[in-house]
């Protein structure tokens, strides 16, 4: 007959809340030896419930969910009939093991295989042997293999026995404990990783272009939010670059950013723009949403391969800030915006054609910068006015690129008196002709140049010589 499966508990036994009272199996041949719930309690002062079981059969019968402890005496036979079969199902349909315990030494395995067992069988109950006072070796190694403890027959005593379980229930639940903070950890690891993968990596090669980014997920421990961008250069020349924002901040919003992030990189490579492409973002978005509530923001542009004129839309988005060399920096126009994608099932997205110029700086965001508050415990937000004046302040500092973006982030936070409970990413896009100048002088120095630094720096020259529509 087949050793029966015990039903095992979905939480460990040293997690179990039994107040003072404790549960302890014994499983050895005699087990109305010298072993008593009465003189346990008395000993530990309070109650003890002794369960006893002459085998495993009948050990897997009384393993339930309010054991505590298990008592097993080494010296306990194995069933040979179906014993291995009785093993492998136990570790089927029982949870998992804590962790990948160690083999019994070499010639050990025999007297410890009823040990390693009852931990397949019960691997979350604290478990304490019982073994020989002269066998001291075997008692150790039971211990490596995954006993909390050992005891000797010749020493048992109530008050021994009572602290020694007490003190392996403690170190299962320490044990335990550990195993899942390492988990967490390996988890975070993993998730980190993954989500590190999914940021995006623009793809700006041949571009005189500069670009910086900044993104601080409002999730706690995490590096993706509902905030996505990405910047690409087609064949042609055009560089494309969108911001967009998820409603919510979980991570499920996450994912849809991602995947929104990866589409619209997609069909901007095919060839989409502006409506067209805008339109299919939001099958995308309906298709992929958890609800209908769902809703994105998302503003794009595409910037001509001369740098001097871009193509703007938005879709329920925040509009750029554009600042030109000589001037403070404004906001781009916004009055001709289309809805959020998802709200509208046939709305449609105009593209405005909007003058750059020579030197410039553009500014994508997402409302988490400009929805900080202005003072700790202050109900006012910044704003976008508020983000402007900040903006141009900065830049009347000499701050530019990455320096700009980080002292920008860096104020907001401070303002807010602490970390933004929003997502934030903020994306900046330049011209400078004075580089790009640079960049062709250098190019066309003698001397070896790659054809991927020549086919870089000759729309550089050409654009260079063309008169400025901004002084210098």
């Amino acid at each position: 007959m087949p050793v029966p499966v015990p039903q095992q508990r979905g939480v460990p036994a040293a997690e179990t809340p039994h107040g003072a009272d404790l549960t302890v199996l014994v499983i050895e041949d005699d087990p109305a030896g010298s072993i008593t719930g009465p003189e346990l309690s008395a000993a530990a002062g309070t109650r003890v419930r002794i369960r006893t079981a002459r085998n495993l059969t009948e050990a897997g019968r009384l393993l339930t969910d309010d054991v505590d402890c298990i008592l097993l005496d080494l010296a306990l036979p194995v069933p040979t009939t179906n014993a291995n079969a009785t093993a492998t199902t136990a570790t089927t349909t029982a949870p998992a093991a804590p962790d990948h315990r160690p083999e019994p030494a070499p010639g050990r395995a025999d007297e410890l295989a009823v040990l390693t067992h009852v931990l397949r069988i019960a691997p979350l109950h604290a478990v304490l042997v019982l073994t020989a006072q002269d066998d001291t070796e075997l008692a150790a190694e039971a211990v490596r293999v995954g006993a909390q403890d050992y005891l000797f027959r010749g020493e048992l005593d109530a008050r021994v026995l009572s602290r020694a379980i007490r003190y392996a229930v403690e170190r299962k639940r320490a044990d335990l404990a550990q195993h899942q903070l390492t988990e967490s950890g390996l988890r975070a690891q993993e998730n980190a990783r993954l989500e590190r993968g999914l940021l995006p990596t623009p793809l700006l090669d041949g571009s005189d272009l500069s670009f910086a980014a900044r993104y601080r997920p409002g999730r706690s421990r995490a590096l993706l939010g509902g905030d996505f961008y990405d910047t690409v250069r087609t064949p042609d020349g055009t560089v494309h670059a969108m911001i967009g924002d998820v409603c919510g901040h979980g991570p499920d919003e996450a994912a849809l950013g991602v995947e929104l992030r990866i589409a619209w990189r997609a069909l901007t490579l095919a060839g989409l723009c502006g409506d067209q492409l805008l339109s299919t973002l939001q099958q995308v978005l309906e298709h992929e949403r958890q609800s209908e509530e769902i809703f994105a923001t998302l503003c794009t542009v595409d910037i001509a391969p001369d740098g001097r004129r871009a193509g703007l839309c938005l879709a329920g988005h925040p509009a750029p800030l554009l600042a030109r060399h000589g001037r403070p920096a404004r906001l781009l126009p916004y009055e001709d915006g289309g809805p959020a994608l998802g709200l509208l099932p046939r709305a449609r997205w105009p593209r405005r054609q909007v003058e750059l110029g020579a030197e410039w700086s553009l500014m994508m965001y997402t409302d988490g910068l400009i929805e900080g508050r202005v003072g700790a415990g202050s109900s006012q937000r910044l704003g976008q006015d508020g983000m402007v004046a900040m903006v141009n302040s900065r830049l009347e500092q000499g701050l530019a690129g990455e320096e700009l973006l980080e002292a920008a982030v860096a104020e907001v936070r401070e303002l807010n008196g602490g970390e933004l409970t929003d997502d934030v990413a903020v994306l900046l896009l330049g011209r400078d002709p004075e580089r790009i100048r640079r960049r062709g002088r250098s190019a066309s120095r003698p001397g070896p140049v790659s054809t991927a630094s020549s086919t870089a720096t000759a729309p550089a020259a050409a654009s260079a010589q063309r008169p400025p529509l901004y002084g210098p």
